[in-house]
């Protein structure tokens, strides 16, 4: 089985193909994922000159497409190389496009094409149409949770009959280290340790999970919170609700941003992971603190309960109830969560070799239902 990667968007132009892995992480973390399970990958790159690398047994074609006038035009090019390469099957990052790989399947109809979903959204209603056409032939389509196709289904983007896959979006390389080095070096503390990584916007609801804490304190240990953001328009707002629940003072430690190396310690010295978020395509974080050891603490949404295996690792609770967050952190604490249970969960579910499996099972699925 060969099966070939491939991703539209290009990089910035000024980068090199050695630059762009660490540009862009998951060029080389979903493939190498795939590959771990003993499948033949390459990946297809579009970009602005063309190269060609090999990194850790994978082809990477950068094809420079830019003099492409029309998505024909590129199709046509695409195609040339997939078929040059002899690929089985096509995996596809990104929903929103569509046309680009109708394009290819216009030239080869006859390999089959699964989209891999990147926290995509259903198109505007007058664009349906289109995409109902683009997504007609789909071999099938994977999301972290089956649960995030309903909005492509209910606007009849995707029909009833499309495979659905439920496949984390990537893994994570970070690994549980030593906790109190960890604390030595990042200076966090607590009883329990929290830690928030996730921007302050009204998407992840950092005042709910404020709120919660602060009605949790008194049933805690010694808790502190140890946020790491980056774009902060809830900054004010959220200093403002600190002020109002005295009994969080010097409780809250508001880091901005950190290096991603930096957060990786974190996630090391944490006990515990809080998120708010109402919604992720998968949940980055998550994954890197649950590599970590980290017991998460995190809403009811899909992709949350597909990776702590519908709460069966830390807990769920539903968005913006900051009396039930403030529950579940004093259950939580109460049983002394272990690291050595958060990793083993991690290392069968959602490690580079768990979703490597994940990925050859549906491959073969969908070319066992082309193969006759």
């Amino acid at each position: 089985m060969h099966v070939a990667h491939i991703n539209f968007l290009p990089p910035p132009k000024e980068l090199a193909a050695a630059d762009v892995f660490a540009h862009w992480p998951s060029l080389a973390d979903i493939p190498e994922a795939a590959a771990s399970s003993g499948i033949k990958v390459s990946v297809i790159q579009a970009a602005a000159r063309r190269e060609r690398v090999t990194r850790n047994g994978i082809d990477y074609h950068f094809m420079d497409v830019s003099k492409a006038k029309t998505v024909i035009d590129r199709g046509y090019q695409f195609a040339a190389q997939l078929d040059q390469i002899k690929a089985d099957l096509l995996h596809v990052h990104g929903l929103g496009f569509g046309e680009d790989a109708f394009a290819i399947s216009h030239y080869l109809p006859r390999l089959p094409v699964l989209f891999q979903d990147h926290a995509d959204r259903p198109p505007p209603w007058w664009r349906r149409p289109q995409w109902r056409r683009w997504y007609a032939n789909a071999a099938g389509i994977a999301f972290t949770a089956s649960e995030q196709a309903r909005p492509f289904t209910a606007t009849g983007v995707l029909t009833p009959r499309t495979q659905l896959f439920a496949i984390p979006e990537s893994s994570c390389r970070f690994t549980p280290g030593d906790r109190a080095a960890a604390r030595a070096e990042t200076g966090l503390h607590g009883d329990p340790c929290m830690v928030w990584v996730g921007h302050l916007i009204d998407r992840k609801d950092p005042l709910s999970v404020i709120d919660g804490i602060a009605q949790a304190t008194s049933q805690l240990p010694d808790p502190h919170l140890w946020c790491a953001f980056g774009d902060a328009p809830l900054l004010a707002q959220l200093q403002q609700r600190l002020a109002s629940h005295p009994q969080l003072a010097g409780r809250v430690h508001l880091l901005g941003k950190v290096p991603h190396a930096r957060v990786q310690r974190l996630m090391q010295a944490a006990d515990v992971f809080v998120s708010g978020s109402r919604s992720e395509g998968s949940g980055y974080a998550l994954l890197e603190a649950m590599a970590c050891g980290a017991m998460p603490v995190v809403t009811d949404i899909p992709p949350f309960r597909a990776l702590t295996g519908d709460g069966c690792i830390g807990a769920l609770w539903p968005c913006g109830n900051a009396a039930q967050l403030g529950h579940a952190l004093v259950r939580i604490a109460s049983q002394r969560p272990s690291r050595e249970q958060v990793r083993e969960h991690f290392d069968d579910h959602l490690s580079f070799e768990a979703v490597g499996r994940k990925w050859a099972g549906a491959y073969a699925q969908v070319l066992g239902r082309r193969a006759p």
